[in-house]
């Protein structure tokens, strides 16, 4: 042609000056310009006010919820996380390149549009193999609810079960996310301690035998924020009070893929809990944090009811996404991805450990974690953790000025210091900078 150009881009130029009104086609006549052609008004670069720049004119809830550890952290060189994976080592490549295939299978569309609301089957029945070969559960796809992260998934268990004044043991410290949330349902918070062996199961007893609790929020493996892991004598001591006085447990068991030590003591949900425990787990910690995938393990028939509150926060989730990772477990992996991490983040953990004892073991204390991907750090009192984080910002790292860990009566001065997603140079970065700002 002439013009050098495909007939294709022409007759999609045609479609396009005809959908603008610039053309139109007359029978056996042929294309001609339109006799009124659109409107071309110029346009002005004098910005109006928006109806938007005044406050709202009318009265809605105000949430007293503060910032999270991580809030502000956008903008720095180095970022010291609450524990998150090292995105960088994720098979993104591999999920996408089955996202993409999946995406032009004729068989794939109305999955798409129509997914089931308890999440993508496929990956639902992948889960479950997964979790009985690496956590012992004993479930179906029946007992299985895919969420777009633990976070909804906390969200909708303590939403079905908490009513206004439920009794809500958690530890102390704890998952401030978690404490909010059930503060938002109504809840009130009775607070148990958390030592090296995990949280106090004598004190939950107490509790018991006065009156039976509402819910029992727990965190055996890793425990947020403290990082330590719940002993063997009290996990069965544990699961004898949840057989007696018959009360709900969220087991939050957001890393359970990161031990380093020894073979793990499998979750409170494989063993014999009375249909009591609702085991929550995230993919998204296995990966990477801007995949947000959840999974929730519950008795049949509350799974079943979770999916009328599902519905309402979100209609289906990413059945697509779904569907390719499913193919990732299938294939082996992402069991190959979570050897590999298992490995550098042991590495690293070991590394960044010895860091900050060479180098500021005086100002601060810690123990080496027995899993997860973040140490429980406390500085000395005489070392405010906001002045320290604010100079460190100034320097080019951030790191949580531990408020956000703390309760109402007791101020840490400790933060999480993640240490899986640095690698070797901004680890020796990052803690050059500490060593500076640490008196």
């Amino acid at each position: 042609m002439l013009l050098e150009v495909h007939r294709k881009t022409i007759i999609a130029a045609y479609e396009e000056l005809a959908a603008q009104d610039w053309i139109t086609t007359v029978l056996r006549k042929g294309v001609i310009v339109s006799k009124e052609l659109p409107e071309i008004k110029p346009r002005s670069f004098k910005t109006k006010a928006s109806a938007y720049e005044s406050s709202a004119a009318f009265d809605f809830s105000k949430l007293n919820i503060p910032s999270t550890a991580m809030s502000g952290a956008g903008g720095h060189k180095i970022i010291i996380n609450d524990g998150f994976p090292d995105a960088r080592l994720a098979p993104v490549d591999l999920l996408l390149k089955e996202y993409n295939r999946l995406f032009h299978l004729p068989a794939m569309q109305r999955k798409i549009i129509y997914g089931d609301l308890a999440g993508a089957l496929s990956l639902r029945t992948a889960l479950c193999k997964f979790l009985e070969e690496t956590r012992g559960l004993n479930i179906t796809t029946n007992n299985m609810l895919i969420t777009r992260g633990a976070q909804m998934a906390i969200y909708i268990a303590a939403t079905m079960i908490i009513k206004p004044g439920t009794t809500v043991i958690v530890g102390e410290p704890n998952y401030g996310m978690a404490n909010m949330l059930f503060e938002h349902c109504g809840a009130k918070l009775v607070r148990v301690p958390v030592d090296e062996n995990g949280i106090d199961v004598n004190s939950i007893e107490k509790i018991c035998k006065k009156k039976k609790p509402g819910l029992l929020y727990i965190i055996p493996h890793h425990h947020h924020p403290s990082t330590v892991t719940l002993s063997s004598q009290r996990r069965m001591q544990l699961l004898e009070l949840i057989r007696k006085y018959n009360f709900p447990v969220i087991e939050d068991d957001y890393d359970y893929d990161f031990h380093y030590n020894s073979s793990p003591i499998l979750p409170l949900a494989s063993a014999d809990h009375n249909g009591n425990v609702i085991y929550i787990g995230s993919i998204t910690k296995s990966f990477t944090s801007s995949l947000k995938v959840g999974y929730m393990v519950a008795p049949k028939n509350f799974i079943s009811e979770t999916l009328h509150l599902r519905r309402l926060i979100d209609i289906r989730g990413d059945n697509l996404m779904e569907e390719a990772l499913a193919v990732l477990f299938n294939s082996g992996d992402m069991q190959k991805h979570l050897k590999k991490s298992l490995k550098l983040y042991r590495q690293r953990r070991d590394m960044f450990c010895e860091l900050l004892d060479d180098e500021l073991g005086k100002q601060l204390n810690f123990e080496k974690p027995a899993g997860g991907m973040a140490l429980w750090v406390q500085f000395n009192k005489k070392n405010p953790l906001p002045a320290i984080a604010k100079q460190a910002s100034a320097m080019g790292l951030f790191m949580s000025d531990g408020s956000f860990y703390n309760s109402p009566a007791t101020n840490y001065n400790a933060l999480r210091m993640g240490f899986a997603s640095l690698n070797e140079k901004e680890m020796e970065e990052a803690v050059r900078i500490l060593k500076k700002v640490v008196k």
